[in-house]
């Protein structure tokens, strides 16, 4: 079943087009990575799908008009980890990642032996469970990146939108963090839709790439047909070797001395 369509999705932000005529599908239980340049409008079509800008064109959540969705509708079945996310500090970790319980709250807003156990799951699979008591600000960018991640697995919403999510993390949390995310995929049949600047991570994580350039999809498919040369050139403005590396997929080089001032 398709869990997201996107039917010729469009954004004007400032008066610009900031996205072009998206139009994409994600299956249920499937990854799909946007990648592009700097600007290519990546953030703006997820904060779309998430209800966050207005749009043009249609989003559509396991086969319904996400246009007619409440907030608290939405809240159920999208979860977003924002790159910059928005963190009050002087609230604990735990209170915090329980605020992602709050779409399934009843209308007096007590929380459940239920709600605190989908907490308690978020904070293992996190590794955040010794700082559950530690306030926001106290903690490192990667902690605060982790803790975002864990209030969106509290949530418990099939999709699961990605804005960058390794952008604060060293070399071994974002393997972890993206292992942590695939797993997640088989146990909890969650849908990813991400945004990832690391192409190397987005070709061997993802099952299919979008790469987005102005606003506009210009390439479509599996890391071999979207991570080329000539594509990641044409696009990036990069020169690149890319490397195809046994039980890891692709791996993308970048090469120097091949960009000149004035080329």
């Amino acid at each position: 079943m398709t869990a997201l369509a996107l039917e010729g999705l469009s954004v004007v932000l400032g008066g610009e087009r900031v996205v072009d005529g998206l139009a994409a599908g994600v299956e249920e239980g499937e990854w799909v990575a946007l990648i592009g340049p700097n600007g290519a409008g990546k953030t703006t079509a997820l904060r779309a799908v998430a209800g966050l800008v207005g749009h043009e064109g249609r989003v559509q959540l396991f086969g319904d008009d996400a246009q007619g969705m409440t907030r608290r509708q939405l809240a159920r079945l999208v979860a977003l980890v924002p790159q910059v996310p928005l963190i009050p500090g002087h609230i604990t970790v735990r209170e915090y990642v329980l605020l992602g319980r709050t779409p399934h709250l009843g209308y007096f807003g007590g929380e459940s032996r239920g709600d605190h156990a989908a907490v308690d799951e978020a904070l293992v699979q996190l590794d955040l469970t010794q700082f559950a008591r530690r306030r926001l600000d106290t903690l490192s960018g990667g902690e605060r990146q982790r803790a975002t991640l864990a209030r969106a697995l509290a949530q418990d919403a099939p999709i699961l939108l990605l804005d960058e999510p390794t952008a604060a993390l060293d070399v071994g949390r974002q393997q972890q963090v993206l292992e942590l995310v695939d797993s997640l995929r088989a146990t909890r049949g969650l849908t990813v839709f991400s945004t990832m600047h690391d192409l190397t991570l987005a070709g061997q994580y993802a099952d299919r790439l979008l790469l987005l350039d102005r606003g506009k999809l210009v390439a479509a498919g599996s890391a071999a047909d979207v991570l080329t040369r000539a594509l990641i050139t044409e696009h990036y403005g990069a020169e690149v070797t890319v490397v195809a590396a046994p039980g890891s997929g692709f791996v993308v080089v970048p090469v120097r001395g091949t960009i000149r001032d004035g080329a």
